[in-house]
């Protein structure tokens, strides 16, 4: 386990310029504007910041740069884009734009070649790789990489890919669990366990945060270096600072 302060990463799911959440990648709602929910959960103290553009990959379209320059200029703590990203020209763009970091899913399974050839060009730290993965019995972990925003089975298994998108260059790796997104039922905590022991980077872990108990027990029992939270602070749930707390109470070193 890394020796490293835990982190609380905010995600924020972009759609048509507006932050959306669903449940399973499903069923979006609308829940605000992306550059004032960013700029309130840096002053609740959100050690960074993830924008997904959760439709342009599926619409082949371009990410919202233009979001993340506008965001980038009144935020001070680092911010990841991931969503439509295909080359390094766009990782470039995406850096010029402000963010620190991106994050790449379905281009690096076509083509893994782009996370290594980014990081030779920015650095690994500013190459996240994106891991959507769903719990499944035929493939030798339990779990295999689903891309194209949930909708595209693969035939990664999503420990193997994540060894190899770490190997290839990818410095973070952001692994949401399909199954467990939206439901608030708690982490995916054996998924991120395997994955944060495979792998020498640090581990995001996403999906299924429902109550400041569920980052205590992703911290206690498995090697991520940060949660992911979305929905329970779209809905005023609980607070980032809130969670911090809890996460003190629990022993849990956060910055």
């Amino acid at each position: 386990m890394s020796a490293n302060l835990r982190r609380v990463v905010v995600c924020l799911d972009v759609d048509g310029g507006r932050v959306k959440k669903g449940v399973r990648f499903e069923g979006l709602r609308d829940v605000g504007d992306p550059v004032e929910l960013a700029a309130r959960y840096e002053a609740e103290g959100a050690d960074e910041l993830v924008f997904l553009d959760i439709t342009a990959t599926v619409e082949s379209r371009p990410a919202l740069f233009e979001i993340v320059r506008r965001t980038a200029e009144v935020l001070f703590i680092p911010l990841t884009l991931g969503g439509g990203i295909r080359s390094v020209d766009d990782v470039a763009t995406a850096l010029r734009a402000g963010a620190d970091k991106v994050a790449v899913n379905s281009a690096a399974v076509s083509d893994p070649t782009l996370l290594t050839a980014a990081a030779e060009r920015f650095g690994a730290q500013c190459v996240v790789l994106s891991i959507d993965a769903k719990r499944d019995a035929t493939s030798p972990s339990g779990f295999r990489v689903v891309t194209h925003g949930g909708r595209r089975p693969t035939s990664l298994d999503a420990v193997e890919w994540a060894r190899a998108g770490a190997r290839a260059g990818a410095g973070e790796i952001l692994l949401t669990s399909i199954d467990h997104d939206g439901a608030r039922d708690g982490y995916e905590l054996e998924l991120t366990r395997v994955v944060a022991a495979a792998v020498e980077v640090p581990v995001v872990a996403s999906g299924g945060a429902g109550a400041p108990r569920h980052l205590v027990e992703l911290f206690q029992s498995t090697g991520a270096d940060a949660a992911l939270v979305a929905g329970i602070l779209h809905d005023g749930v609980t607070t980032v600072g809130a969670l911090k707390a809890a996460l003190r109470d629990g022993d849990v070193a956060v910055r």
